[in-house]
């Protein structure tokens, strides 16, 4: 990376926040600013609260920015969507955000810029061989990175496993929602993660989301061929791995 320090934002349904990070360690070096989430939350409103962000670190021009989004986005353009404005779909998110901004931005789907933050600084930092990070929260999300390099938008917690939808069936929501005990959660786990190895055979399996908090009362208790750890880096993952990716492009 050329530069030491990146600016990473990441988008949310409820929040969008941002900070200045250092490319060698991962670390915030301020502290992130947060905005809540505009209502109705249209392309317009959200590029308004980026550009708040971005006036608010009185960023140089020549440093790189990256954005994490909660949509799968191909070539710049935002896919579908599901927590924030539909108006979102078709978009060209780093477009919208040169033009409301004056910026060029790295744009990264969320779970990928959270994913690959593991393997830039976290819990796969140097690992050459093919990580999985898998986020269990409401969903699954998951990020592949082979070699240090992302394979983007990897929507495998919606396989069919069994006749069901694995996030569905096996997120940290369906324990919640169906009063699982950490034995019984750990069984569907098991199924899961068996199938995502049989499918793409990774060297390390990284498993974050709020409930790797508590990985101790899971993770041992699965027997899967790769290892599988615990995600080291918390809400600022998705500002982390943002940042990093646009360093990369810079």
């Amino acid at each position: 990376m050329s530069h030491e320090i990146a600016f990473g934002i990441d988008v949310g349904g409820s929040g969008i926040k941002g900070a200045p990070v250092d490319l060698l360690t991962g670390e915030l070096t301020e502290p992130r600013f947060k905005i809540r989430t505009p209502q109705p939350s249209t392309p317009q409103a959200v590029v308004d609260v980026i550009a708040e962000l971005i006036a608010h670190f009185g960023l140089g021009p020549d440093i790189p920015v990256g954005l994490s989004f909660p949509a799968p986005i191909v070539g710049g353009r935002v896919e579908w969507m599901a927590n924030l404005d539909q108006s979102w779909v078709g978009v060209n998110l780093a477009d919208a955000v040169r033009a409301g901004t004056g910026r060029n931005v790295t744009v990264v789907n969320d779970a990928d810029a959270a994913g690959y933050a593991e393997a830039a600084f976290g819990a796969a930092k140097g690992h050459q061989g093919t990580v999985a990070v898998m986020t269990l929260g409401t969903g699954i999300g998951v990020a592949l990175i082979t070699g240090g390099r992302l394979w983007p938008n990897a929507e495998l917690g919606h396989l069919v496993i069994d006749g069901r939808d694995a996030e569905r069936w096996t997120a940290a929501s369906a324990k919640d929602r169906l009063g699982l005990s950490y034995a019984q959660w750990a069984k569907r786990l098991q199924r899961y993660f068996t199938e995502v190895d049989h499918l793409l055979w990774p060297d390390l399996f990284v498993v974050g989301g709020g409930i790797s908090r508590k990985h101790e009362k899971f993770l041992p208790l699965l027997d899967l061929r790769p290892p599988i750890v615990p995600a080291m880096l918390r809400n600022g993952a998705g500002i982390a791995g943002a940042a990093a990716l646009a360093g990369l492009q810079a």
